[in-house]
């Protein structure tokens, strides 16, 4: 605490020192009166004005003009203006009506979409008269075994094609039931068994 008090004393004392706001507006109001006091027979003698510099060559265009025209423009002779106004008759004007609308003109139907443009279709060669690549006989002996074969699998057995996709599935159906149903049946029974018995 004894360090901090020689610093409160070194303010107390700089405040001490530091002159007042009267004092300070004192000192210069006796500045300024002393000014005044001064006499002008003290000054310093005042130094000679220097001299004028030397006019340097400037071109004065006054020196060349003419000189302008005294002589007054002579008055204009204008007609006077006759600012009378002349009686109107008001009754004379004619108003024209504003003029009637044009009637709306007819509304245009929708043009019918054009026809559909037809892809145009190549010439043909006159048509030579077709030879078949097969001779009569041989259609006749193709068309019988045809018809032989549709006849005998349909009073035979009556079968269609479902019928004979489900025979032709059955193998495969019955390899995959074989190797996968115990698996699947064997999960389920368990799931089932083991949420019997946790709600009991």
């Amino acid at each position: 605490m004894s360090a901090a008090s020689p610093k409160i004393q070194d303010k107390t004392a700089e405040k001490a020192h530091e002159p007042s706001m009267e004092e300070i507006l004192a000192s210069i109001r006796r500045i300024i009166a002393d000014d005044q006091a001064a006499k002008p027979g003290d000054a310093p003698p005042a130094k000679a004005p220097p001299p004028p510099p030397e006019p340097e060559d400037v071109l004065d265009l006054a020196e060349f003009a003419e000189p302008a025209p005294s002589a007054k423009p002579a008055p204009l002779d204008l007609d006077p203006i006759d600012f009378g106004l002349e009686e109107m008759d008001f009754d004379a004007i004619v108003v024209e009506p504003d003029p009637e609308p044009e009637p709306a003109p007819p509304p245009i139907a929708a043009a019918p979409p054009p026809p559909p443009v037809q892809p145009a279709q190549p010439a043909r060669a006159p048509e030579a008269p077709s030879e078949p690549l097969t001779s009569s006989a041989t259609d006749a002996s193709v068309g019988n075994a045809f018809n032989m074969l549709a006849h005998t699998v349909l009073s035979r057995n009556a079968r269609t094609l479902d019928d004979l996709v489900a025979d032709m599935l059955r193998p495969m159906l019955k390899a995959w039931l074989d190797d996968n149903l115990p698996v699947m049946v064997e999960r389920l029974v368990r799931a089932e068994i083991e949420r019997v018995s946790r709600g009991r």
